[in-house]
């Protein structure tokens, strides 16, 4: 076979790039629930037929499944191919959510599919969407004091739920005989499974065109191509040994922090990462398992170097030491709502944390890192049905070299925007009072951390109970390179006029809300980068000017000589 020519190559990568972000489009667009159709918390990838590996996902997915999609492809292989799993045959698709099986928490749920040519497998299309509920002790599935994973909700293996394209009575049945407001789930059920296959189409048509032989080629080359990038990418970095800790406010259970200590040992061309000496599994629900683990010093990765193809190619030098005998190696039952979420963006920034010492100019300092998992689940009378809301929230990124961080910014695990406001309060009953930047909680730095963001929802009508699994309330982002850490996440429930704030800070579950009681939120702001009193004093009179700082922080934080504006000018 003659070699294959740049351009196609070019070509066949933005190709099968587009076959992901179709299914994503896909997949939000004929979803019902606001968390994936408004909020985007879903992703859909090609992968290997072999060993499941990564070829391609789709540019508006969760980064943090980039890894764990691939681990639990290749357990369904593996499963397959040891008879644990029926064999599959054209029109299957496979659910699983179990997190020791290559997952995440039990509410990113993923469906996988064969994808057959000329009556072999040429490929495995997989994604995961977040579902709203998964049954367990509280709604949403978001248990802050869960102890044991069956708490947590329903646990599946790989099974069949639509078999030769028919979906499956009896599973469909178990499921939604597991789980609140199931009448709702068909319609995620559909859009899921309705993405693969419209993967499936569009990768025939490609492969109608170009040839299976030269796809495959192409494939081959792309992963062996994202290898010598990410190679050459790390070999810039002087070699040595980097160290950083980052810190989870507590487990849910036992009110202690729980430390991730990190060294990255850098060595010519690759990278190994060492969790030595970070705390011990967990009681609570703030363990990690192990893919997720894997998958969140990857997309640490990819923030510092986006130019990089994604495939599985650019992670093979990458070396993540297993940390087994501490929380980020979760095994059954270990609890582990927190993880994809939570935890993942700690590992983030611990990531973060060493690698800008190595690589002042490309590294921020750390972003809020919390997704800020509110979920409320109760009985609207009006509509006379029950409810499962999940809410998500933004925060401030990480100052740089170059500026102040961004504000209100998705998670560092994925692209999730909060769903707008008008959607949550056309689906549930609530009333948003207040939705706007959290002034003040940058921190302060040559270059400033971005805000985070401040809401208050009511309570309209009938009764709900509330769960929070949210981090960074002990401890704000870290600041780097002599900047100060941003703000740290504050929630308060107010009950009857009285006002609460729960033990554990950002975590609680089960709070029973009545119609009028409320929840205020306020996220984290992102760390400040540098000495902030090297920070432009007309850029600190201007972030006093917007209202983003009042004088007197501005005085504190950043030793200015500011004096108050003029309230019309605030």
């Amino acid at each position: 076979m003659a070699k294959l020519d740049t351009i196609t190559l070019s070509v066949l990568q933005a190709a099968l790039q587009q076959v992901c972000d179709e299914m994503d489009l896909t997949f939000s667009r004929a979803a019902f629930s606001p968390v994936i159709a408004e909020a985007n918390d879903r992703s859909d990838g090609i992968y290997s037929a072999v060993d499941g590996s990564l070829i391609a996902q789709g540019s508006q997915g969760l980064p943090v499944f980039v890894g764990v999609m691939q681990y639990s492809t290749k357990t369904v292989i593996e499963m397959i191919a040891d008879g644990r799993c029926l064999a599959p045959e054209p029109g299957d698709i496979y659910i699983v959510n179990d997190p020791y099986l290559g997952g995440t928490h039990l509410m990113d749920v993923r469906f996988v599919m064969p994808a057959y040519r000329g009556g072999k497998i040429f490929c495995w299309l997989s994604n995961t969407g977040h579902w709203p509920d998964i049954g367990g002790s509280v709604p949403g599935g978001f248990s802050a004091s869960a102890t044991a994973v069956e708490q947590e909700g329903l646990r599946l293996p790989p099974v069949k739920l639509f078999k030769k394209g028919v979906l499956d009575p009896e599973i469909y049945a178990i499921i939604c005989s597991n789980i609140r407001v199931a009448d709702q789930r068909i319609g995620d059920i559909r859009a899921q499974a309705a993405a693969l296959l419209i993967g499936q189409d569009r990768l025939n048509e490609i492969l109608d065109r170009y040839g299976d032989e030269t796809v495959v080629e192409a494939i081959a080359e792309l992963r062996r191509r994202a290898a010598e990038q990410m190679r050459a990418s790390i070999a810039v970095i002087p070699d040595g040994t980097y160290r950083s800790q980052a810190f989870v406010d507590s487990d849910g259970v036992v009110n202690e922090p729980l430390t991730i200590n990190l060294a990255v040992a850098k060595k010519g061309d690759t990278l190994t990462f060492d969790f030595a000496g970070s705390s011990k599994p967990c009681a609570g629900p703030m363990n990690s398992v192990l893919a997720t683990t894997l998958s969140s010093v990857y997309l640490a990765m990819r923030h510092i170097f986006p130019e990089v193809p994604i495939s599985a190619g650019a992670f093979e030098p990458l070396h993540v030491k297993r940390p087994e005998g501490t929380f980020l190696d979760a095994k059954y039952p270990r609890p582990v709502s927190g993880c994809a979420a939570e935890v993942s963006q700690r590992i983030a920034e611990a990531v973060f944390a060493a690698m800008v010492q190595a690589l002042p100019e490309k590294v921020t300092a750390a972003p809020a890192g919390s997704s800020g998992n509110f979920a409320l689940g109760g009985n609207d009378p009006a509509r006379g049905r029950d409810y499962v809301m999940y809410q998500i929230s933004g925060g401030g990124y990480g100052g740089n070299v170059g500026h102040d961080g961004l504000s209100n910014g998705c998670s560092t695990i994925g692209i999730s925007k909060s769903p707008p406001v008008e959607i949550m309060e056309q689906a549930f009953p609530v009333l948003y009072r207040h939705y706007a930047l959290r002034e003040g909680s940058g921190g302060a730095g040559k270059h400033r951390g971005g805000f985070g963001l401040a809401y208050e929802v009511e309570i309209l009508r009938g009764e709900a109970r509330a769960s929070f699994v949210m981090d960074h309330g002990r401890f704000g982002p870290q600041g780097a390179l002599g900047g100060k850490d941003g703000a740290p996440n504050s929630v308060t429930v107010f009950r009857s006029g009285e006002a609460h704030v729960p033990p554990h800070l950002s975590k609680e579950q089960d709070i029973a809300l009545k119609a009028g009681d409320r929840v205020r939120v306020g996220t984290p702001g992102g760390g400040g980068y540098g000495d902030p009193r090297e920070r432009d004093p007309k850029q600190v009179a201007e972030d006093v000017r917007l209202g983003y700082y009042t004088a007197e922080q501005a005085r504190e934080m950043f030793d200015a000589g500011i004096s108050s504006p003029p309230t019309s000018q605030v």
